[in-house]
């Protein structure tokens, strides 16, 4: 019997190697006639197919399942639309009250109307933000605020493992579900697929909900390397919000031999803001649950809309801003944008991976040229070897245009994100790379807030004496094999 099923695989991988220039042939057909890419992502595809024939029609399997795309997402994209209306913010911000928009926002109030007509992302302004830098802070303020919970904690991870830190957190939840407090857990099918079934069956016998945004299909092997859900929120009781670049895990207390400390950047939020979090999560958990928190209307109170100006917490403006496969607008990547070329001083930004499209490059590229001070923090070690290779590459490109790159010396760099000139600054859970710009779903907290701004640059240029600057010459200098990767690697950046 295992003699014939080999016989048979025999067979089937005869045939396959016979026809592969057919099978390749159909595939360049589909990708250059039948699918709105990238030209370059077009251009990557076809190489990879003629100069890795077998191989490269797996990865465009694994990688690219890009023409289920509009199916997969066609009923979520019709809810985000139809479930959250910005008309009272539209009326406050163009008729009832531009000039304190002004006040707030300054220079950037094009920015905020574009957030709010392309996805509905309402400016609050009734706000307080603590920047949370280290892991073990982070959690044990999460701990702190899950005890206070009353009615209900939502929680949403990419990457949850079954380690001490999520055991942290497990008699918490089980606590506060046995006291009658509503719980709702989502995570990534990928992220979590090493999470045992026996933990996530002790939590739902507990009364906690949990959900997997696009399960595997084969136990843990999942096939769907794009359209991953980036995000980290966690909403208690509407009235506090975190949105970042931790994930649950060990490494991210820095207790991974291998990262050493982790570097990471993650917003607790109190105030208004918070609604539009518990928007997000609750967009996501009606899909990947079936479970529609738009009947229960009290999880989004209409407080969370602006409130005069005497009431105000510290009077940071916020906007909650996300992006993902199944929005028409690349949300992130386009506040991005806007921000570089309205940078008349300075840009910082901090990132793990820099794998920027052109259009994002050049932006950068005009304001080092125009004399703005653009600075870019990336690790000095790779946790994707990969993406590590492409992303000193561009950071080559950032060099020679006249910016200061530097990489990150003291464990491993996570944080995610931009400020400019000391004023508006953009964190949450984007990388800057093409993968968070469409792949992926992400979100992203907009703060418009000089004070909130300085205190995240106060931050990177405490982080620069842990860093070794690379300089024009370090760069030029870089040996043969450095070149070899950096090429090797960019070419595949527009798969990512």
């Amino acid at each position: 019997m295992l003699a014939c099923v080999f016989d048979e695989a025999a067979g089937l991988w005869q045939w396959i190697l016979l026809h592969i220039w057919a099978i390749n042939l159909a595939l360049c057909v589909v990708i250059v006639f039948f699918r709105r890419h990238d030209p370059r992502a077009v251009w990557t595809w076809l190489l990879a197919l003629y100069f890795i024939p077998v191989f490269g029609f797996l990865f465009y399997l694994l990688l690219e399942q890009d023409f289920r795309k509009s199916k997969m997402f066609r009923v979520k994209e019709v809810e985000d639309r139809l479930k959250y209306s910005a008309r009272n913010q539209e009326e406050f911000i163009k008729s009832r009250d531009m000039a304190l928009l002004g006040t707030l926002a300054g220079y950037y109030s094009d920015l905020v109307v574009y957030n709010l007509e392309t996805s509905g992302a309402v400016l609050t302004m009734n706000n307080r933000v603590d920047l949370l830098t280290d892991g073990v802070e982070k959690f044990a303020d999460l701990r702190a605020e899950l005890e206070k919970a009353s009615r209900y904690i939502h929680i949403q991870y990419y990457i949850i493992k079954n380690d001490e830190v999520f055991g942290s957190l497990l008699p918490i939840l089980l606590k506060k579900a046995a006291q009658g407090v509503e719980i709702r857990i989502l995570y990534d099918g990928m992220g979590g697929r090493f999470m045992p079934k026996r933990t996530w069956e002790r939590l739902r016998k507990a009364g906690v909900k949990t959900a997997v945004f696009f399960p595997p299909f084969l136990g843990r092997l999942n096939l769907r390397v794009n359209y991953r859900n980036h995000r980290k929120i966690v909403v208690i009781d509407g009235r506090v919000g975190y949105v970042g670049g931790f994930n649950i895990g060990k490494e991210y207390i820095s207790k991974d031999p291998k990262f050493g400390y982790w570097r990471d950047t993650h917003l607790k939020l109190r105030g208004e803001a918070v609604l539009g979090l518990q928007l997000r999560f609750a967009q996501d958990w009606n899909y990947a649950s079936g479970e529609n928190l738009f009947r229960d209307m009290s999880y989004f109170k209409e407080e969370g809309l602006p409130l005069p100006a005497d009431s105000l917490l510290e009077g940071v403006g916020i906007q909650i801003i996300s992006s993902g496969p199944d929005t028409q607008t690349r949300q992130i990547r386009d506040n991005y944008l806007e921000l570089f070329h309205k940078a008349r001083h300075h840009i910082y930004i901090q990132t793990p991976y820099f794998i920027p499209d052109d259009a994002v490059l050049s932006a950068l590229q005009i304001a080092a040229r125009s004399g703005v001070d653009v600075r870019l923090m990336i690790p000095c070690k790779p946790d994707h070897p990969f993406v590590y290779w492409a992303t000193y590459s561009y950071a080559g490109d950032l060099l020679k245009a006249g910016a200061r790159c530097y990489t990150y010396e003291n464990g491993f760099l996570h944080a995610k994100g931009v400020t400019v000139d000391g004023c508006v600054s953009c964190y949450g859970t984007a990388n800057m790379d093409i993968r968070s710009f469409q792949l992926n779903f992400e979100v992203n907290a907009v703060i418009y807030d000089e004070r909130t701004t300085e205190r995240l640059e106060d931050v990177f240029l405490k982080d620069l004496p842990r860093c070794r600057e690379i300089t024009l010459d370090d760069y030029n200098e870089r040996g043969l094999l450095i070149r070899f990767k950096e090429q090797c690697c960019r070419l595949l950046s527009p798969l990512l």
